[in-house]
C-alpha cells in the first residue's frame, strides 16, 4: 500500500516537473522570438538612419585637437548641433570657437564624464532628447577601435547610427590602449545597452557654451592645453 502511494506521489511530482519544464521552455522561447524581433527593428531602424544626414557632432574630449576639428566643422554645418562630452576647460573651448567665428549657441558641454564609458553613459540621453538619429564620433586614432566600438554598441542599440571623423592628435597622446580595456569596457557597454532602456541617469553638469562666464575664468588665471600651429 506505501509503495502504490510513494509511486503516485513520484509521478505526480514528474508530470509537476514536466509541467514547470514545459512552461519554462515556452517562456524562453518567447524571450528568444522577442529578443530576434527587436534585433530585427533596431537593425533595420539604423540602416534607415545611416543614409540620413549628420544629427548631432558628439565630441569625445581627451584632446583639445578635437575641438578645434569640431569648430571649424561648426562653421560649416552651423544648424547641427554638437555635443562636448568631459572636453577641454570651458574657457579654453569658448576661445576656439570665437576664434573660427563660431556662434556658441548650437554647442553644449556635458562635464560628468570620467572615463570613455561614461561619455557615451551621461550623453546618450541628451542625444535621444534632442532626437538624434546619427552622430559624427569625433575622436583621435589613440581611442580607436575601443570608443567606436563602445559607441556603435550603447548608441546603436537605440537606434543612432555612429560614424567615425577621426582627428590626429599632436605631442604625446594622454590615454595608451590595451585589449583589456576595450574587452572590459565592451562587456560593460554590452550590458548597459540592454540596462539603458530602463535607467536614464542624468548629468547634473550639462550647459551651453554661451553660458560660460569668462569673466569668472579670466580671475582664475585658467590655462589652456597647448596647440601647436600650422
Amino acid at each position: 500500500m506505501k509503495r502504490k502511494i510513494n509511486q503516485g506521489l513520484l509521478t505526480t511530482r514528474l508530470k509537476s516537473l514536466q509541467i514547470k519544464w514545459g512552461l519554462l521552455k515556452r517562456i524562453r522561447q518567447g524571450l528568444c522570438l522577442l529578443l530576434c524581433a527587436w534585433l530585427l527593428f533596431n537593425v533595420i531602424t539604423l540602416i534607415s538612419a545611416s543614409s540620413k544626414s549628420t544629427s548631432a557632432f558628439f565630441v569625445m574630449g581627451g584632446s583639445i585637437q578635437r575641438e578645434v576639428h569640431v569648430a571649424q566643422l561648426a562653421k560649416q554645418y552651423p544648424d547641427i548641433p554638437i555635443l562636448i562630452s568631459k572636453g577641454s576647460q570651458d574657457p579654453c573651448i569658448v576661445n576656439i570657437f570665437q576664434e573660427k567665428g563660431v556662434n556658441l549657441q548650437n554647442t553644449w558641454l556635458e562635464r560628468c564624464a570620467n572615463s570613455t564609458f561614461e561619455n557615451f553613459y551621461y550623453s546618450l540621453p541628451i542625444l535621444q532628447s534632442w532626437g538624434v538619429h546619427k552622430v559624427k564620433l569625433i575622436t583621435s586614432p589613440t581611442h580607436l577601435p575601443r570608443a567606436l566600438w563602445m559607441g556603435q554598441i550603447i548608441l546603436g542599440a537605440h537606434g543612432i547610427w555612429v560614424e567615425p571623423e577621426i582627428v590626429k592628435e599632436r605631442g604625446i597622446p594622454g590615454n595608451y590602449e590595451s585589449w583589456f580595456k576595450t574587452g572590459l569596457d565592451l562587456g560593460r557597454s554590452f550590458v548597459w545597452a540592454g540596462l539603458s532602456y530602463f535607467i536614464q541617469p542624468k548629468c547634473s553638469d550639462v550647459g551651453s557654451l554661451a553660458d560660460v562666464d569668462m569673466t569668472v575664468w579670466q580671475r582664475q588665471k585658467f590655462r589652456c592645453e597647448y596647440r601647436p600651429k600650422g
